[in-house]
């Protein structure tokens, strides 16, 4: 200080330690020397210099009067902060809570428009989810990008929920609506039963079964409140939930018979007793809140069965502390209706005289045996019969101090007067539980089978690769997918050349009958066989195939548009030769990947022909069936090109002899052809002409077909092949 320091300098030290304490002490001034690194006069100037234009990590190099977004951490909104996920706490307290209930998570990021845009539905989605039970989590990818990586968001803003342990992704527009449905999709389906007049008995008599209490709530909103959902998630292991829609016909007798008041919410518990509910609470609003306070009082039946080591340690705690003593009066019984007294007055006893520091419980000793032998030592008094032991756990390893009554339970008021003897002495004297020894583990009752863990396990790993297979980022699918194609490349790869592979051999195999008969009329014309061996190519195979009406649709109706199927008419007498002259014919323009080749029976599809031929009739009338001749037209060596797409087709009709311009101009050509199976010189008569003659310049009218240059006859449809 001046006053107190002589030195010529301690005034200009006190104002630069005035300034700094001012700078300091106040979080805007602390954050403009930040920036501008100025703390003295010319602070003013600096800072007027940088309020168009931002550092980089405060904003885009624009003009902030045109273009601003807060993006920087400082200008964050502070409403998520409570929200922020960190690695550790995640892993150690998120995801053992989603077995508990869902979690809504936003993976966010400083440098995001999309961000802004969703955050004014985000806060107000996030407030009343967190209001209903379920958890709310803000994950920053700038921050936390292990995290952020572990979840599989590689973008933001991503969306997920997380519930028993999984994740599932968020991909519908970002709205309250679809938030709110997206959350209530996360639960189980089977969290809420409809109850009815026509099923609520079988409903509160399943406690039994599930020993657990059944609770009911009765509204009048046609669907079960998400609220109500929540709730049934969060104590779906303590308790079975039912839903009463009091609008619904059906539920008179219901509402009627617990007096229920249809203009206001209603909420039951059910224990032992179906006739009157154990406890009740009303409210015009449900809250979270009330809900959670009225069931954590009620989550046990008034006389549990142990069922599971879980349970003992939930009815039966270890003591921490001399006040904090619990014990258990253990009902050691069996099922069936010979034990149904002794339960039913054990229960009667534990209503009467319920305490904070006594809990009933009972036990089937033929499904805990050795949890039974332990604690009566197997003694003959009590083989056949049901008894009663006050126990207290002394720690977690299975030791306990325990008495049981001298005499087996009946229910008499003697063993009810003597029970309660002792109750009375263990509350003043807790030595008098003398006997001490160490029991095993529960067995889990209720815990399904295997198999059955099994396949749920199985669906849901199936459900978790499909939904990954369609929703998951690719750059971490592609590993999986390289190696599925692998295989099935290498798989279908293997098949087809052992396909090949049989079909050779078949070939180098012993001739068929066909290919006999084959042979032996190529020997008989061996003046066509010195014409045609030139074209013959070195494979000569063609690919012809019967058009039937199994490949009908697939090989004509449904062809892809720009092919077309060549079909050739024939007999059962003409086949051999006409497939062989066809093949030779048609062989130089199988390369093109647009044209098929098959042919059609004509005693088995002659209707299906002459009517497509009535289309042609412009050209060449066609006989109806009133010809006399109808039935013996001849149309082996007919040779139709179908477009199947577009419903048209050309025709070409068996060459004629000395007719040159036949072939060339076969669309336009239609004057029928008789033939005989007789072999002699060439005539014009109808009797001697060759059947492999028929489709004599075939070639050229192929070359015409593929110019587009022949004649085509539309129809309105196809025709169905009988």
């Amino acid at each position: 200080h001046p006053d107190k320091n002589k030195d010529p300098g301690a005034e200009d030290k006190f104002i630069q330690i005035s300034k700094a304490y001012e700078i300091l002490s106040n979080e805007e001034k602390r954050a403009n020397f930040d920036r501008y690194g100025d703390a003295g006069e010319s602070q003013g100037f600096a800072q007027q210099q940088h309020r168009q234009f931002h550092r980089f990590h405060d904003g885009f190099y624009f003009d902030e009067s045109f273009f601003h977004f807060p993006f920087n951490s400082e200008r964050r909104d502070t409403s998520d902060e409570k929200y922020l996920l960190h690695f550790s706490h995640y892993i150690n307290e998120i995801v053992p809570d989603s077995f508990k209930k869902p979690y809504l998570i936003k993976i966010t990021s400083d440098w995001c428009f999309s961000c802004i845009h969703i955050e004014p539905v985000w806060k107000e989605v996030a407030q009343e989810l967190e209001a209903l039970g379920a958890g709310i989590g803000v994950v920053h990818a700038g921050y936390e990008r292990r995290l952020a990586h572990h979840l599989g968001a590689h973008s933001t803003p991503t969306l997920l929920g997380l519930i028993n342990g999984k994740i599932t992704f968020f991909h519908n527009a970002v709205v309250r609506e679809n938030l709110r449905q997206f959350v209530e999709n996360l639960l189980p389906g089977n969290l809420v039963e409809k109850i009815t007049d026509k099923n609520y008995i079988r409903f509160l008599s399943d406690w039994k079964k599930d020993n657990k209490p059944h609770v009911l709530l009765f509204d009048h909103m046609p669907v079960v409140p998400l609220l109500y959902k929540l709730t049934a998630f969060a104590y779906r292991d303590y308790l079975s939930f039912g839903y009463v829609y009091v609008g619904l016909r059906g539920t008179e007798e219901l509402s009627s018979q617990y007096n229920i008041n249809v203009y206001t919410p209603t909420m039951m518990i059910f224990k032992e007793h179906i006739d009157r509910p154990a406890d009740v609470v009303q409210a015009r609003e449900m809250k979270k809140q009330l809900i959670d306070d009225f069931l954590s009082q009620n989550k046990f039946l008034m006389v549990a069965r142990l069922t599971s080591q879980r349970l003992f340690q939930e009815l039966c705690p270890v003591k921490k502390s001399h006040r904090q003593r619990k014990h258990c009066v253990v009902l050691l019984t069996r099922e069936g209706e010979k034990f149904a007294e002794a339960y039913e007055a054990f229960l009667t006893f534990a209503v009467a005289n319920t305490k904070d520091t006594l809990r009933f419980v009972h036990v089937y000793s033929d499904r805990q045996p050795e949890f039974a032998d332990t604690l009566l030592m197997d003694e003959e008094k009590y083989r056949g019969r049901s008894a009663v032991v006050i126990l207290e756990r002394r720690n977690n390893a299975g030791k306990i101090a325990y008495k049981a009554l001298e005499e087996a339970w009946q229910g008499s008021k003697e063993d009810n007067f003597i029970l309660l003897d002792l109750l009375d002495q263990l509350r003043t004297d807790p030595g008098l539980l003398s006997s001490e020894t160490v029991v095993a583990d529960l067995n889990d009752e209720l815990a399904p089978m295997f198999l059955v863990r099994w396949f749920y396990s199985t669906l849901d790993y199936i459900s978790d690769c499909w939904d990954s297979l369609f929703h998951s980022n690719w750059r971490e699918m592609m590993p999986l997918l390289s190696l599925l194609f692998s295989a099935l490349f290498i798989l279908f790869g293997t098949v087809i050349v052992q396909a090949f592979s049989d079909s050779s051999d078949t070939r180098d195999s012993a001739p068929s009958g066909k290919e006999e008969t084959a042979a032996k009329t190529e020997r008989n014309d061996a003046s066509f066989s010195k014409e045609s061996n030139s074209r013959i190519p070195k494979k000569g195979f063609v690919e012809v195939t019967e058009l039937t009406d199994i490949n009908y649709t697939s090989n004509l109706v449904r062809l892809r548009p720009g092919h077309m199927n060549v079909v050739l008419i024939l007999s059962n007498s003409t086949k051999t030769p006409l497939l062989q002259k066809f093949a030779l014919e048609v062989y130089t323009f199988t390369g093109s990947s647009s044209l098929h080749f098959s042919f059609l029976s004509l005693d088995k599809h002659r209707e299906w022909l002459e009517y497509l031929l009535e289309f042609a009739q412009d050209a060449a009338p066609i006989p109806n069936q009133y010809d006399k001749h109808f039935l013996e037209r001849d149309y082996t060596g007919y040779v139709l090109a179908l477009n199947g797409h577009k419903k048209y087709f050309c025709l070409f009709k068996p060459h004629r002899s000395g007719d040159e311009g036949g072939t060339l101009g076969s669309c336009e050509d239609y004057n029928a052809l008789q033939h005989t199976e007789a072999r002699g010189k060439p005539s014009c008569s109808p009797g001697s002409r060759s059947i492999k003659n028929k489709l004599h310049k075939l070639s050229f009218w192929m070359e015409r077909l593929l110019e587009g240059s022949l004649q085509r006859f539309y129809i309105p449809s196809w025709p169905a092949l009988d």
